[in-house]
């Protein structure tokens, strides 16, 4: 099976070449974006550089003005990041864990994957890490909480401390300055597990509920709409009922959550399908409705209807238009709200961890953008905060952007980078 699988993955190469011929010249980006008309693939694309890592001092590429260094480093595939109150920092490590390949694409995609390290053993915890002498630098690590279900998104609300795992929401006991958690946590929620595992969570502003990204078990339906029940969508908890309840749907994988303060708009970033093309669709960050539907699978980037899914016209007729394309496949996975003065250069906006295609036949993402934001809606064209992930020929991942986070100084950026085993942290220069 592991030579079916290689030389589906060489078929797959192959083909990436030659649609890399025609493959668009720019990236659907931006409020209005040009998408290529979709190609549907008879043999999906697959493309993904080999995990290098850094050596020899390589570093991240900054934006002038910025610096970059090692905030932690030697963690198992950190994901995602949590910035306590005291300047705590909470780090989940974990990865997808495959079931058995069910098909020939499977065993492709699968080995394609490990490539990168995307898939394999999870670690199952969150580590936490503390700056004690305030050099940009932790020196104390202590395992938070161990022994979970691919965990991923963190809260904190008061004492009470909100884990997403693959499975549900747990909830913890937490006092200030704890740098473990005792007890096995009380489940408040339940999530099918499996597809899109990455359980996302954040706060509303006042406390009183926890926002979740549920994403998709398939690309588009494939195992039927009865298999995607309670999926491709946010959930919200009423922490005071413990009722929970889907707040907006249509999101094939709504990952990371940020609120935007001059509105009190809760935004996202999705990750689109896949099989119709480099640019089609783009994946995108939108500002999310309560009852909002976004497409998926029926259509995309608003009523774009896609015809490999048996359709529902009442749906497609309520699909909402995304705010802003973010590229096609770039994989974009972390989202935070920067004030003004964080960095120097930057105004206030959105900081966009973009983890990197797999299934383009010339590879994007692999960066930390900047959307500008200006009365509560993005302003203008992004900016890169760290390039240089990749090798020029694309052969090789220094690292892939995924978590982000504005860092306990209020001054600096920390992002999760599950290539490089590193959390970096962005500040000025000098």
């Amino acid at each position: 099976m592991e030579f079916i699988a290689r030389a589906t993955a060489v078929v797959g190469g192959t083909v990436a070449f030659l649609r890399r011929m025609r493959s668009p010249a720019h990236q659907a980006f931006g409020a209005d974006p040009a998408i290529p008309q979709a190609r549907s693939q008879g043999i999906m694309t697959l493309k993904v550089p080999v995990a290098e890592g850094w050596k020899d001092g390589r570093l991240p590429v900054c934006a002038p003005g910025l610096a970059v260094n090692a905030f932690a480093s030697g963690l198992d595939h950190p994901r995602w990041i949590e910035v306590l109150p005291n300047g705590d920092v909470l780090v989940a490590e974990s990865k997808e864990q495959p079931g058995p390949p069910k098909t020939l694409m499977d065993h492709a995609a699968q080995a394609t994957m490990r490539r990168v390290k995307a898939i394999g053993k999870s670690a199952n915890r969150v580590t936490l890490w503390r700056d004690a002498d305030g050099d940009g630098a932790a020196e104390i690590r202590e395992v938070f909480v161990g022994n979970q279900n691919q965990p991923f998104g963190m809260a904190l609300v008061g004492s009470r401390f909100y884990l997403g795992n693959t499975d549900g929401i747990k909830v913890f006991d937490y006092s200030p300055g704890d740098t473990a958690l005792s007890g096995d946590g009380q489940k408040l929620v339940e999530f099918k597990p499996h597809g899109h595992w990455t359980r996302s969570l954040i706060a509303s502003p006042d406390g009183s509920k926890i926002y979740a990204g549920v994403g998709s078990l398939s690309n588009i339906g494939d195992q039927g709409m009865a298999a995607e029940e309670g999926r491709a969508a946010i959930w919200e908890l009423d922490l005071a009922t413990g009722r929970s309840r889907i707040f907006a749907s249509g999101l094939r994988n709504a990952v990371g959550m940020a609120w935007e303060p001059e509105t009190g708009q809760l935004w996202t970033v999705v990750n689109e399908r896949d099989g119709l093309g480099d640019e089609t669709p783009p994946d995108y960050l939108t500002s999310v409705r309560d009852g909002g539907f976004y497409g998926w699978p029926y259509c995309y980037w608003g009523k774009t209807v896609d015809d490999r899914v048996p359709q529902d016209p009442a749906l497609v007729a309520r699909a909402i238009t995304p705010d802003y394309a973010l590229g096609g496949h770039t994989a974009s996975l972390g989202l935070c709200w920067m004030p003004d003065g964080t960095l120097p250069g930057f105004g206030p906006g959105m900081v966009i961890g973009q983890h990197g295609s797999w299934n383009r036949s010339r590879l994007s993402g692999y960066r930390l953008i900047f959307v500008p934001f200006e009365n509560g809606a993005p302003s203008g064209p992004a900016r890169d905060i760290l390039t240089g992930f990749l090798s020029e020929d694309e052969k090789l991942a220094y690292g892939r952007p995924v978590g982000v986070a504005l860092g306990p100084d209020g001054r600096s950026l920390l992002m999760a980078d599950d290539v490089g085993d590193i959390i970096w942290r962005v500040s000025a220069a000098g």
